[in-house]
């Protein structure tokens, strides 16, 4: 580390967010919240029952148990521990708070460790009592650091109603102002789910609020926009298919956060998410912004070969069958020797019976023209990258997006997890982007402040009211107003 953190802090000429820094719960504290919501009595049978599906069972499973279960290998050795005093300091909210200026940060949004699991817990009751405990003791921990810190209420996704639920409470009764949800649930296939828990799992698919869910989750997303809620998602690929190692971590985990968040970005776009709320945001973390520039092109390049016009081109109406048998005659006399087999049409085209008209699969996006794509795509979504990622240039690259339409990465420090084996070094790893050129200056602002400050103040203007940065912000989206 050449320079202090604090010290590239006050030459960067703008203040610093952090839109995902980590808190490690201090488990004896937080007991009494789940004692209190009645749903632990001994801590470690407690505990053991919702990290069944992690840690907990996997280390009390033989390798041969592993293998027929297919039990994914969980994370170890998570958090850093031969500096102390930085896992004390995510442990501690007034230690991390003491700390900001020495990590060169202004402001972190702050989220739980423990949360992320609790959020898929399958039973409903269980469920849902542990994430109103864990909010419940994340805004009497944090109590009195707002100005420089604000942790996240994590919302359960099963159904939209209890999502609703959750996100009223945390913000009309305990006063939080962003939200994490988890990326999907997994939902068994009925044709299956006679045959027990572990078939289940196998057989069951990811429902990410869009695209095929059985719930019309609108009424959430409408009530994210009446609270000013921006929320973020940030759920792993746990036992995913190509993400099934019993024995190797690392093998499971690469790519683990950008697979769950392509999903969810491509359900909700398709979905018509981004049409019918407009000033709805969501930031998808940990994963980089890379799988998003692809998904972009992507999502361009499908319609304009699939929208209602172009997919003509695929119809079998317009085969020429004549044309066909003719050509065959003259070219492929050898082929005609083979015999026969289904019809053409069945077996190339895949033309379902009686279907006059193709499926328009982009109707719920009401797209007119290929530009449609970029206004329902780049405003809406924000990117998390690590103060690691290397790629995180591709969001800004003009050249590679399509019309020129640089992306919203948003800086995240993981701070309190082993991506960060020494809290005061993270500030400088970012900036390494601007040393090696892979960013300029004005995009590493972008990154690392302004970008994070229009996620949250685009559904709540006073979100950084009576915070460290605020005057920052205000000047921010005063001169957004000016450019409008």
């Amino acid at each position: 580390m050449s320079i202090a953190a604090r010290d590239l802090r006050s030459q960067l000429g703008h203040p610093v967010i952090d839109s995902d820094g980590h808190t490690v719960e201090y488990l004896p504290a937080l007991l009494p919240y789940f004692q209190k919501a009645g749903v632990a009595d001994q801590a470690e049978d407690f505990y053991a029952r919702v990290l069944a599906s992690g840690a907990g069972l996997w280390s009390a499973l033989s390798q041969d148990e592993r293998a027929a279960r297919r039990a994914v290998r969980p994370s170890w050795w998570a958090v850093p521990t031969r500096n102390t005093r930085d896992f004390a300091t995510a442990t501690m909210p007034s230690l991390m708070y003491e700390r900001m200026d020495e990590f060169g940060i202004d402001f972190s949004v702050i989220y739980p460790s423990l949360g992320l699991p609790l959020i898929d817990i399958a039973d409903t009751k269980l469920r849902r009592a542990c994430c109103r405990a864990l909010n419940q003791f994340h805004a009497d921990a944090f109590e009195g650091f707002e100005d420089r810190l604000t942790p996240v209420a994590i919302i359960p996704m099963m159904t939209p109603d209890e999502a609703i639920e959750e996100l009223d409470y945390a913000v009309e009764e305990l006063g939080f102002k962003a939200a994490l949800i988890a990326s999907f649930v997994r939902r068994p296939v009925d044709a299956v789910a006679e045959h027990g828990p572990a078939v289940q799992y196998h057989a069951s698919w990811a429902d990410s609020f869009g695209v095929d869910s059985p719930y019309d989750y609108d009424p959430f997303w409408a009530r994210c926009v009446d609270l000013g809620i921006s929320p973020a998602a940030h759920s792993g690929a746990v036992g995913w298919d190509g993400r099934r190692s019993t024995s190797n971590y690392m093998y499971n985990h690469i790519g683990f956060f950008a697979a769950p968040s392509e999903t969810l970005c491509r359900s909700l776009f398709l979905g018509g998410v981004t049409r019918r709320f407009p000033t709805f945001r969501l930031a998808l973390l940990e994963g980089g912004v890379s799988w998003a520039c692809r998904l972009f092109n992507d999502l361009l390049s499908h319609w304009q070969k699939r929208n209602p016009e172009a997919i003509q081109t695929y119809n079998p109406a317009h085969f020429d069958r004549d044309l066909f048998a003719e050509l065959l005659e003259s070219h492929g006399g050898h082929l005609k020797k083979t015999g026969t087999g289904p019809d053409i049409q069945e077996l190339a085209f895949g033309a379902p019976a009686g279907q006059a008209e193709p499926d328009d699969e982009f109707s719920a996006c009401q797209i007119e023209r290929p530009e449609d794509i970029a206004d329902l795509f780049v405003p809406n979504f924000f990117f998390g990258c690590e103060a690691d990622d290397p790629l995180v240039h591709h969001g800004f690259d003009r050249k590679g997006l399509p019309f020129g339409r640089r992306l919203n990465p948003i800086f995240g420090s993981d701070i309190g997890h082993w991506d960060v084996p020494e809290m005061r070094v993270v500030l400088n790893e970012a900036f390494e982007l601007v040393e090696k050129k892979r960013i300029d200056r004005d995009e590493f602002r972008a990154f690392t402040f302004e970008n994070i400050a229009r996620f949250y103040t685009d559904a709540n203007p006073n979100f950084f009211k009576g915070t460290a940065v605020e005057q920052d912000v205000d000047a921010l989206l005063a001169r957004d107003a000016t450019a409008d």
